[in-house]
């Protein structure tokens, strides 16, 4: 199987200024992003697939010193260490503990992902870890009571919209013909899904954490 198409990068790097890129539920996201890596000791090496802001490699850096962090995109200007698209990543096969790929499936046509999946695959040892934007309305509840523990519920809401391509996202969870069981039953074709979860922190993005078969 071949990607049907060439990709290139879709923003500038200014696209990730602090003004415009990090709100507070995206800085959620790098939390479990970080979390996901560094609660797992036999973690050493990670490649990271579209790294964007390059904020994973600075929190590793403290967090994760011996971690061996690597990254590779289509986007020279956010100055990749491998310059390379996810569709025929240019590494050898099972290189990494863990392939990460957050926010990036959704900037390819979705009859490619399954390629981008089984690259994936084959770079990794172990684990890929992946995030997708979800779309849809929520219902958030959050209760505090002193002395008991904070109650926390959200569920999304269903509304299956058809998706437009607006220069960046080809297809998102939650649109016409996108549901999250057509999602999981693709994943399932290449991984064993550990988890998967759409923090309450950011209920846009939906997380799988995937161990290779």
């Amino acid at each position: 199987m071949s990607s049907s198409q060439t990709y290139e990068k879709q923003v500038d790097a200014s696209h990730y200024n602090f003004k415009n890129y990090f709100f507070t539920a995206r800085w959620m996201s790098y939390w479990y992003q970080i979390k996901e890596i560094t609660s797992r000791p036999e973690i050493e090496s990670v490649l990271d697939v579209g790294p964007g802001t390059d904020m994973l490699r600075a929190m590793l850096k403290i967090h994760a010193t011996h971690i061996s962090y690597t990254t590779v995109d289509v986007a020279g200007d956010v100055a990749p260490d491998i310059y390379g698209s996810i569709t025929q990543l240019p590494v050898a096969g099972s290189s990494y503990d863990v392939v990460c790929a957050f926010q990036v499936l959704e900037h390819i046509d979705f009859g490619d992902v399954e390629q981008a999946l089984a690259e994936l695959k084959r770079a990794t040892r172990k684990y890929v870890f992946i995030s997708l934007p979800h779309f849809g309305p929520t219902l958030e509840f959050l209760c505090k009571v002193p002395f008991l523990a904070r109650l926390r519920l959200a569920t999304k809401i269903p509304w299956p919209k058809r998706h437009v391509f607006q220069g960046q996202h080809y297809w998102e969870i939650g649109k016409q013909g996108y549901s999250p069981k057509v999602i999981r039953t693709l994943l399932e074709k290449h991984f064993t899904i550990k988890d998967e979860y759409v923090p309450f922190e950011n209920q846009y993005h939906r997380f799988y954490i995937l161990e290779k078969k």
